[in-house]
């Protein structure tokens, strides 16, 4: 069973965003600790940081914007455990921000998996995309007897599906 959809295989077509230019650039996958699973990128044409410190960048962005997200909520009187998962449409939280260079949209499971997709500033909503990337995560990594969890995704299947998906958002 997969924690979003309604199936047990996934989708044979995915959900195709909605908006321009939903070119993917970067995709994390973090465990609830903050270890990167997986770093892809597709078109990133500045580096400046090593891969290391790139990673506890983004981990600590998403770690604060959710912690200001918490507290900032007007309904509710108790803000609970900074870095506590929520289940899907529990507390407040924030799916995406914008600049005028690019999308980061946001997803994060209930047990702690966060992904996060970098596209091109024209992105639409990309929360089902996101759903069909935690879904595949499910169906290749974490069904995956050979796996270990807390260890980087070495999957030829999930980078394959992810790789064909991700360009099909252009």
């Amino acid at each position: 069973m997969q924690f979003f959809g309604g199936s047990d295989t996934i989708s044979p077509s995915p959900p195709i965003p909605t908006g321009l230019a939903n070119n993917g650039n970067m995709m994390y996958v973090f465990n609830r600790n903050g270890i990167c699973l997986i770093y892809k990128e597709w078109n990133r044409s500045l580096r400046t940081l090593s891969s290391q410190q790139d990673h506890k960048l983004m981990f600590g962005l998403l770690f604060s914007l959710k912690s200001f997200t918490t507290k900032m909520d007007p309904s509710n009187v108790e803000k609970g455990n900074l870095g506590v998962p929520q289940l899907p449409g529990q507390g407040c939280s924030f799916h995406s921000f914008r600049t005028n260079t690019y999308k980061l949209s946001f997803m994060e499971s209930p047990s702690g998996i966060k992904i996060i997709l970098v596209t091109s500033p024209k992105a639409g909503d990309l929360r089902e995309s996101l759903k069909y990337i935690y879904n595949l995560y499910v169906e290749y990594v974490v069904k995956n007897p050979l796996y270990t969890p807390g260890t980087p995704i070495r999957s030829e299947l999930f980078n394959t599906n992810l790789d064909q998906y991700v360009k099909n958002l252009a």
